[in-house]
Formats: C-alpha cells, sequence, structure tokens
C-alpha cells in the first residue's frame, strides 16, 4: 500500500517563523493537492522541549550555524524552534484546517539531549519514533515523501526509509531545503541512493 509522508511543514520552518526555509510556503498546496491521493496520510512534526540541545541559545557564546560536538555526535545549533506546544510547532495554514484528514502524526526531536532529523529515529538511531511499526501495521511498503527540508529532516527520513526496505518516491515539487542552492543535489543523491523522483503533476494527472 501506498503512504504519503509529510515532513515538518510547520510554521516556524514557513515565511515569517523561527527558522524559515526559502519559499517553504510552497510545499503546503502541494500537501493539500496530494491528501486525497492517498489510503494513508501520515505526517511528522519536529516537537521540541525549550532545553534542547539543537538550540543555539542554550549554549553560551555559541552561534547560529555552528557545530558543536555532544555525546550523540556533532550537532548542528539552530534558533530555537518548534517548541512543544508553541504556535511555531503547528501545521503551516492550510495544513492545519486539513489536519482531519491526516491519519497519524509522529513527534521527533523530544528527547532534549539528541536531535532527530528523521521522522524514523532520533540521529544516533538510538530510539525509534514509532513509525516504522505504524507503517508496517497499515500495511504501507511505499512511500511517497515532501516536506521540510531537503537537505536535512527530508533526507534523513527518505534515507532510513530506504534502508528499512520501503520504497520510497520524493515528491520534488513539494520538497524546499534550508540551503536552497542544494535543492537538486540533494535530490539526486537520494536518487543514486535508491529513492526515485517525482512530481504532483504526474501523481495527479489532469
Amino acid at each position: 500500500m501506498e503512504a504519503l509522508l509529510l515532513i515538518d511543514i510547520q510554521n516556524d520552518f514557513l515565511p515569517g517563523g523561527a527558522l524559515p526555509v526559502p519559499q517553504a510556503d510552497q510545499v503546503v498546496p502541494v500537501a493539500l493537492r496530494l491528501l486525497d491521493r492517498f489510503p494513508l496520510c501520515v505526517a511528522s512534526k519536529d516537537w521540541h522541549p525549550r532545553e534542547h540541545v539543537s538550540f543555539a541559545a542554550n549554549h553560551p557564546g555559541r552561534r547560529v550555524g555552528e557545530v558543536i560536538q555532544t555525546p550523540h555526535g556533532p550537532q548542528v545549533l539552530w534558533p530555537v524552534h518548534c517548541v512543544e506546544g508553541s504556535w511555531g510547532a503547528e501545521f503551516a495554514p492550510g495544513l492545519a484546517e486539513a489536519a482531519g484528514r491526516i491519519d497519524h502524526v509522529v513527534f521527533k526531536g523530544t528527547d532534549a539531549q539528541i536531535d532527530s532529523y528523521s521522522a524514523f529515529f532520533d540521529n544516533g538511531h538510538l530510539r525509534s519514533t514509532g513509525l516504522e511499526d505504524y507503517l508496517r501495521r497499515q500495511g504501507a511498503d511505499t512511500l511517497y515523501v515532501l516536506g521540510l527540508a531537503t537537505d536535512y529532516c527530508v533526507r534523513w527520513t527518505v534515507e532510513d526509509a530506504l534502508k528499512l526496505g520501503f520504497a520510497v518516491w520524493v515528491v520534488q515539487d513539494g520538497c524546499r531545503a534550508v540551503e536552497a542552492d542544494k535543492q537538486q543535489q540533494v535530490l539526486q543523491q537520494l536518487q543514486q541512493q535508491g529513492a526515485r523522483l517525482t512530481t504532483s503533476q504526474e501523481l495527479l494527472p489532469g
């Protein structure tokens, strides 16, 4: 069975948010068009405690964009974003109103000590989010992935999905990258790893 996987389409990643991804608002209409195309729709949310290790504000003297070493490996420092229960952590306008059409929501990055780019595991692969088990129980074996951001959470999610044996399609027009000039490079790398590329136009002919 095919499933649609929406990655972190949240207020803080849109223009005006705490960690805006260039043109991120353009993924929302793509997601909305595809919601009714699939029998199963799952969305992930970054859902961080305020003391999260990835927040530069929690490391005096450090700046956004720096990389620090943690017990779980290197960590990019980000602005405070997607704090659990906050406006920034909620689904983007449009998707929020359509949340009733989403069958399951995965919360990630909930452990203050380790980040979680992938919707399947934390960055150290120490703990599962439960997404794989949910998809297996529903009978999903083919995933169509879109969301934010191509070069981080989409990428890590797709790589984990491939390693877990899912067939994966990346919906190109439904993804945007933190570093916009890396969009095509990342998509090509994912393709080389076994993902296939498609567009919403190909999925919704006519």
